[in-house]
C-alpha cells in the first residue's frame, strides 16, 4: 500500500528483533505496504511519564528500523480535560529524550471537519444513527459480561436502542443540528450501527459523537460536538497514512473497532498491533492518579522528582541514555509483567558512572580537629575527577587542621565490623592522610558528640601508607573554612508499597503514599570546586551517591536532589544486624 501522503523521509536506527518488528516485516515482504509510518498518539490531559517514553519508543524505532517517518500526533478530542501547557511538556519532554518528529507534528482537531464527513458518510451508508438515549440507558440497553453457573463470563446480548431504525435522512439531519447546536449537551449522541449481540461488548453500537459545550484549546467554541476516541483514532492514522498503529494492550478488545471504522469509512487500512504497557514497583503510571497527586498538591508538581514523569525524572538527575538503556532492557512482549524500579536505577547508575564528576560532600556535618595540624595551614591535595574517564582529569582540594566528617562516620562505642572512627581507631582521610582518634566532645545535656579529636601522620599523605599503618577505613570529608553550604534533597520512592495500582477493596492508592518520601538536608557542606556548579549538572558525592543541581538553586544558595544512592554495604549490615 503506497502512502497517500507521499513523505518517505526517515533512516534506519536502532537493530532489534521482536513480534512488532517481525509484523512489520512481513507486511513489506507481501506487499501489504511499500513503506513504514508510526505514530506517538499522546493525549495532552498530562504530562508525559516513563510509560509513555517506552510506548513512544517503540513507535518511533520501529519506524526508523524500516527506514520510515514516525508523526507525532495530539488526540485531543477531549476539550475539558486538554491544554496547550501539556501539549508544550510533551514536546519537550519527547525531544529531551531524543525522540524528534521535527515537522510531523499533527492534531486530531485539525481533522475534525473530516471527521465529520466521514461520519456524514457513514449515516449515509446506513451504518451510523443518531441517538436519544442518555449515557446511562446506553450502558444499560448494552448489557454487561456475567459469569454463568460454571463461573465462565458470558455476555447476554443486549437490546436496540427505540432510534435505531431512523432513515438516513433524518440522521443526516439531526447530525447537522447537533454541530449546529440546536441541542443540549447528552441530548442526542451518533452511534455506529453494529451488533448489539455482539459477544465484544466494545462493538455494541460504540459512540461516534457526544454534544459538549465546552471550549477547545485549539478550536475555541467553533464546535459544540467532538468525535469520540474510538471513531477519531482510526481515522485519523488514516488520514495521516500510519501503516502500523502501534498501542498498549488495553486496546486489543477494541482492535475489531478499529478494523470496523477503516472498513465501513473506506480509508487507507492502517493496521494496529498491541504490546504489554509498562508496570513498575513503587510507583502509578495512570494520568489519572498522577493528576489527581498534583491537584491535591501531595507533590510540588508534575516535575516533582518522586513523579515518574520524565520532567520529573529529568529533575531528579536521569539522563536520556538512563532512561533509553531501561527501556531497551525490558523489551518488548504481549503479556503483562511487573519491573522491579531497581533496574530503573540500576541504568542510571552505570550511566552517571561513566559521566558524573566525584566530589566530597558532608549532608550531617561533625567537625574533626587534627590537633597536631600546624596552625593557619591550607595544604591542596590533588583528586581524581572520574576514575571511569581519565579525560575528566584531576582538580585541587584543600585541606587544613578543621575538617567536616558525616557524622555517621564516628561511634563512641563502635558496633562490630565497623572499621570507621571511634577512640583509638585510624581511617585514612580520602585524597590524605590517615589520622588517629585521640578523642571527642560531648555536650553532656543532650549527650550529642560536639566535635572529634585527632592525630595525622605527615607520612602517609595520598597514596599507599607504609606497610603497618594499613588502615580499613576511609572516608570523605571537607575543609571547614573552604567549604561551601547547600542543601541536600533526599527522595524515597513516592509509594512504600510494591503494587500500589493493586487497591484493596474499599481503599485507594493513596493509602501506600509515603509522605515522608522527601528529607530535605540543610546545612550540609561540600567541597568548593562546587560553587559554581549549575542547575542540571551532575556529581557523585563521594559515599553518598550520585546527585543533580536542582533549578531552585540560586548563586549562594545550592540546592541538590539526590538521583540514586550507591551500595552501601555498611548499611546492609546495619539492615541485616537490626
Amino acid at each position: 500500500m503506497s502512502d497517500p501522503t507521499a513523505d518517505k523521509a526517515g533512516e534506519p536506527a536502532a537493530p532489534g528483533a521482536d513480534f512488532i518488528r517481525e509484523a512489520v516485516a512481513s507486511d513489506l515482504a507481501s506487499g501489504r505496504y511499500d513503506y513504514v509510518r508510526t505514530r506517538l498518539p499522546p493525549e495532552p490531559n498530562g504530562w508525559m511519564h516513563i510509560g509513555h517514553a517506552k510506548a513512544f519508543s517503540i513507535d518511533y524505532y520501529v519506524a526508523k528500523d524500516f527506514g520510515g517517518t514516525c508523526n507525532l500526533r495530539f488526540d485531543d478530542t477531549n476539550p475539558e480535560k486538554e491544554d496547550m501547557s501539556y501539549v508544550e511538556a510533551i514536546m519537550r519532554d519527547s525531544r529531551w529524550l531524543g525522540l524528534d518528529c521535527g515537522d510531523r507534528t499533527f492534531f486530531a482537531s485539525d481533522y475534525y471537519e473530516k471527521l465529520y464527513e466521514l461520519a456524514v458518510k457513514l449515516i449515509k451508508k446506513g451504518v451510523a444513527y443518531v441517538d436519544d438515549l442518555s449515557a446511562e440507558e446506553m450502558s444499560e440497553y448494552r448489557g454487561t459480561a456475567v459469569p454463568d453457573k460454571n463461573n465462565i463470563t458470558i455476555t447476554p446480548p443486549g437490546r436496540n436502542s427505540p432510534w435505531r431504525d431512523r432513515s438516513a435522512e433524518e440522521n443526516l439531519d439531526l447530525f447537522e443540528r447537533m454541530r449546529k447546536g440546536e441541542f443540549p449537551d447528552g441530548a442526542k449522541t451518533l452511534r455506529a450501527k453494529i451488533d448489539m449481540a455482539h459477544p465484544n461488548l466494545v462493538m455494541r453500537d460504540p459512540p461516534m459523537y457526544r454534544i459538549r459545550r465546552e471550549p477547545h484549546y485549539r478550536t475555541g467554541e467553533a464546535w459544540c460536538i467532538y468525535p469520540m476516541y474510538d471513531f477519531q483514532h482510526p481515522l485519523s492514522d488514516a488520514i495521516e497514512g500510519v501503516t502500523h498503529s502501534l498501542c498498549s494492550m488495553e486496546y486489543e478488545i477494541h482492535r475489531p473497532l478499529y478494523e470496523w471504522f477503516i472498513r465501513e469509512a473506506e480509508v487507507f487500512p492502517s493496521r494496529q498491533i498491541e504490546f504489554s504497557r509498562l508496570n513498575i514497583t513503587h510507583t502509578v503510571l495512570s494520568k489519572r492518579w498522577l493528576l489527581q497527586i498534583v491537584n491535591e498538591g501531595l507533590v510540588s508538581g508534575w516535575d516533582d522528582p518522586r513523579m515518574p514523569t520524565i520532567a520529573g525524572l529529568r529533575r531528579r538527575g536521569y539522563t536520556p541514555e538512563a532512561i533509553r538503556d531501561f527501556i531497551g532492557r525490558i523489551g518488548i512482549a504481549k503479556t503483562t509483567s511487573m519491573v522491579d524500579i531497581q533496574l530503573l536505577e540500576h541504568c542510571l547508575r552505570e550511566d552517571l558512572n561513566k559521566r558524573a564528576r566525584r566530589v566530597m560532600a558532608v549532608l550531617r556535618p561533625l567537625k574533626l580537629i587534627i590537633e597536631n595540624w600546624p596552625a593557619g595551614k591550607v595544604e591542596m591535595l590533588e583528586a581524581v575527577n572520574n576514575p571511569e574517564d581519565p579525560a575528566a582529569g584531576t582538580r585541587r582540594i584543600p585541606f587544613s587542621g578543621e575538617l567536616y566528617i558525616e557524622r555517621d562516620d564516628f561511634q563512641e562505642v563502635p558496633p562490630p565490623k565497623y572499621f570507621r572512627l571511634f577512640p583509638g581507631n585510624s581511617v585514612r582521610l580520602r585524597y590524605g592522610y590517615i589520622v588517629t582518634c585521640t578523642g571527642f566532645d560531648k555536650d553532656p545535656a543532650t549527650g550529642e558528640i560536639g566535635s572529634v579529636r585527632c592525630s595525622y601522620d605527615p607520612a602517609t599523605r595520598g597514596g599507599d601508607a607504609p606497610d603497618n599503618r594499613k588502615v580499613k577505613g576511609t572516608i570523605h570529608w571537607v575543609s571547614t573554612a573552604q567549604a561551601v553550604s547547600l542543601e541536600a534533597r533526599l527522595y524515597e520512592h513516592l509509594f512504600s508499597s510494591e503494587r500500589p495500582m493493586e487497591v484493596a477493596p474499599g481503599g485507594s492508592f493513596l493509602d501506600s503514599l509515603d509522605r515522608g518520601s522527601l528529607e530535605r538536608v540543610e546545612g550540609a557542606f561540600g567541597e568548593p570546586s562546587l560553587a559554581d556548579s549549575r542547575e542540571g549538572d551532575r556529581f557523585q558525592f563521594e559515599r553518598l551517591g550520585y546527585f543533580c543541581v536542582d533549578p531552585d538553586a540560586k548563586p549562594g544558595r545550592l540546592v541538590f536532589n539526590r538521583s540514586v544512592s550507591l551500595r552501601d554495604s555498611w548499611a546492609k549490615i546495619e539492615k541485616k544486624q537490626a
